[in-house]
């Protein structure tokens, strides 16, 4: 009785009042005013119209709230539970998309659903947190030493980098990789093994560059020098670039932009949002739409440190992590500091799948938070965490 009490005591059952009122109100504020601030510019986009982006931006955002709320508020302990199937569904989502996928813009990267299209390798940007969470949580110090042990999450890792490459998206493969190693690196892994991966990558990129479709290695080479072509491949890049230095620091007005409603400015409701914000609002306004994206990281991180179970803080670390690699490429990428590869700027670009696996990601955030104090026990180790 004594030991039932014990561990009624250490894992206490939350009501679902209680839930509501663990619900971190300045979080989802936040994602509220980043909805917001996408729904302003692609009514921009449109030229002053809701339709048609700024409406069903709107209702997208309405749906994944309720999502994210829905997500928050189930047992942290049952995404650990189901975190395996979650990975597997989405791996052969993959296979589907690789088989029967739907192509567009010279890519084979969504699954008709009937009443949307899905882009399964979105998903996959959480899938694969989930996983890695879940292995490493039963690891100890002593066993994540061991070489050995990293190889299956190497090959949980390698399985949806090789199908997202054939679709082919190395934006998004780029993505994975860079998640999965803030992961390992957070489970504690040594940094003389990133050293040896990473000189490992450098040794075989010669011949990786021979895989590369023309397209990609042409981004490659725009980026090195986008004046090389400047009516083709480097076209985006140098408008992306002129749009972002005519701004200012207090830009043109909401609605004024030149280079995005003269349509100088290509996907400016998808890759390139960024560069119509910076333009319309300036230095300023991007600093801005730039901070609030920071205190929901900060949110993030916050609350991986208050986890009390292993899995909840690497889960909640690489979903912030892996909300910084979006916007930190997106940015990166319009002002030309790297290729463009076509990865959205998270609430603030069209896109439903996008709209969905972020909205999703911060409702597992929430999880965490709300079930901080639930003890997950670990394989051979002490629960306590």
């Amino acid at each position: 009785m004594r030991v039932q009490m014990g561990l009624f005591q250490r894992n206490p059952e939350i009501t679902l009042g209680q839930k509501v009122l663990q619900v971190n109100w300045g979080l989802v504020i936040l994602v509220s005013v980043l909805a917001a601030v996408g729904c302003a510019m692609l009514y921009s986009a449109a030229n002053g119209s809701m339709q048609p982006w700024a409406e069903r931006h709107a209702i997208r955002f309405a749906m994944g709230l309720a999502v994210m709320v829905a997500v928050a508020f189930i047992d942290v302990r049952f995404w650990f539970r189901w975190a395996w199937a979650i990975y597997a569904a989405t791996v052969l989502m993959l296979v589907a998309v690789a088989v029967m996928g739907t192509i567009g813009m010279g890519a084979q990267r969504w699954i008709s659903l009937g009443f949307m299209q899905l882009q399964p390798s979105e998903v996959m940007k959480v899938a694969i947190v989930l996983a890695l969470a879940r292995y490493f949580h039963g690891l100890s110090e002593e066993e994540i030493a061991r070489p050995l042990r990293l190889v299956p999450p190497v090959l949980v890792l390698v399985a949806p980098v090789a199908l997202v490459m054939k679709q082919p998206d190395l934006g998004t493969a780029m993505m994975l990789v860079m998640v999965a190693g803030v992961m390992f690196f957070a489970a504690g892994v040594r940094m003389w093994k990133f050293a040896v991966a990473g000189a490992s990558v450098a040794a075989i990129v010669p011949v990786a560059w021979q895989f590369l479709q023309g397209y990609q290695k042409q981004r490659i080479l725009t980026f090195m020098d986008p004046s090389s072509d400047p009516l083709g491949s480097g076209y985006h890049i140098m408008q992306s670039q002129i749009a972002l230095g005519s701004g200012g620091t207090l830009g043109k007005g909401f609605l004024q932009g030149s280079q995005s409603h003269l349509n100088f400015l290509p996907e400016k409701q998808t890759d390139f949002i960024f560069t119509m914000l910076a333009e319309e609002f300036g230095l300023l306004g991007g600093l801005g739409l730039i901070g609030i994206y920071v205190l929901i990281m900060i949110y993030g991180f916050a609350i991986a440190l208050r986890a009390r179970n292993h899995f909840g803080r690497l889960l909640a670390m690489g979903l912030t992590a892996n909300l910084f690699l979006y916007v930190f490429i997106n940015i990166a990428m319009v002002m030309g500091l790297i290729p463009v590869v076509g990865v959205p700027l998270p609430l603030i670009s069209y896109g439903g799948t996008a709209m969905l696996a972020v909205m999703v990601s911060l409702g597992f955030l929430m999880s965490v938070y709300i079930h901080r104090d639930i003890r997950i026990p670990r394989r051979g180790l002490d629960d306590a965490d």
